[in-house]
């Protein structure tokens, strides 16, 4: 039956209803879960005032607890703990204009991650405006904390690409930054490996590498032939990046950043760009991902040049998340000092 539709002339016309109802359930979900949202504000504002105002004493909020237990025997996430995240939600956001309204557009479970695991309100902000861009699941927002996420954001150079320019505000973050570093944990490689073990895994887990790389990102194909005269060379992964508007290749790399590295990428965005990049698009841009990397050799061999091109580093496991704050903590207090004199 299902071969007879994709056959039908009027396939298109059906799959056009069908964008329809998608839709209109997802606004539906979306509306329930703002009027739910706005219900756990509402309780918390009234509890913290009640609090504050000393109207209630801490035990009130159990017996808050138990009654509504007693009223709703159904009802879930009332319990004490549940009525303090309540109030810890007001709290947090009532005084922030910005933040409060964006809060409000993400699930409660995902809220709830939010303010247990972020240690300032940019963090928050960071994370909360991700989760909405990004439409993350628990899972998926729970695993950019884990990869420290923020901290690699904020510590990336974000190299002002040609291609990025045209279409990204620094200060809309976060946006389509690419980083200097990525968590590739979840490929599950051996001790040694190839660059086409990296590939395959790379392929095999590509899910979990868009999440990692971003959600914009769309893959078009690995080992991507391109001819230039008479010879066939392959570019190991090919992706598109919506946001960016441009193609965008990765050259994996099993060892340490090499200069050579720079001139092989530029003669594949030249290809590409000649090749397959549409008038309406921006130039291709080139990630190479390398194992590791001397900053210092990475400045030289892009010093001179004016390609949109980036060198990357991965870790194969999940980065200690400790460090990268002490070194953000770091950069923060030398800016700090800076302004001051």
């Amino acid at each position: 039956m299902n071969d007879l539709v994709k056959n039908d002339e009027y396939y298109d016309d059906f799959s056009k209803i069908i964008e329809m109802i998608e839709t209109r359930r997802y606004n539906a979900y979306r509306k329930v879960n703002e009027e739910l949202i706005a219900l756990y504000w509402d309780i918390g504002c009234f509890v913290s005032r009640q609090l504050e105002s000393h109207r209630w004493g801490s035990k009130v909020v159990g017996s808050l607890a138990l009654f509504l237990k007693q009223k709703y025997p159904t009802l879930k996430g009332f319990d004490r703990s549940g009525i303090y995240r309540m109030k810890q939600f007001y709290e947090l956001y009532k005084d922030d204009e910005i933040v409060a309204p964006l809060a409000r557009q993400l699930s409660w479970t995902n809220n709830i991650l939010i303010m247990a695991r972020s240690k300032t309100r940019e963090e928050r902000e960071f994370y909360i405006k991700m989760a909405i861009k990004n439409n993350y699941s628990k899972a998926e927002l729970n695993r950019q904390f884990s990869s420290a996420y923020y901290e690699r954001y904020m510590l990336s150079n974000g190299k002002a690409l040609q291609s990025t320019t045209k279409t990204i505000d620094e200060g809309d973050f976060p946006n389509t930054k690419l980083l200097d570093l990525y968590s590739l944990e979840f490929l599950d490689l051996p001790n040694e490996y190839s660059e086409s073990d990296l590939r395959k895994a790379i392929i095999k887990n590509l899910k979990n590498f868009i999440l990692e790389i971003g959600k914009s990102f769309t893959f078009v194909g690995e080992e991507y032939r391109v001819q230039v005269g008479d010879e066939d060379f392959f570019i190991d992964l090919l992706f598109y990046n919506r946001d960016l508007s441009c193609l965008v290749a990765f050259e994996l790399k099993v060892g340490k950043f090499m200069p050579e590295y720079v001139s092989k990428m530029d003669f594949y965005l030249e290809a590409l760009d000649r090749q397959e990049r549409k008038n309406n698009e921006n130039p291709s841009v080139g990630i190479i991902l390398c194992a590791d990397k001397d900053e210092k050799i990475v400045e030289y061999s892009m010093s001179r040049t004016m390609s949109p091109t980036m060198v990357a580093k991965y870790k194969l496991n999940l980065i200690d998340k400790k460090i990268l704050e002490n070194k953000l903590n770091e950069i923060s207090i030398m800016v700090e000092e800076n302004e001051k004199i």
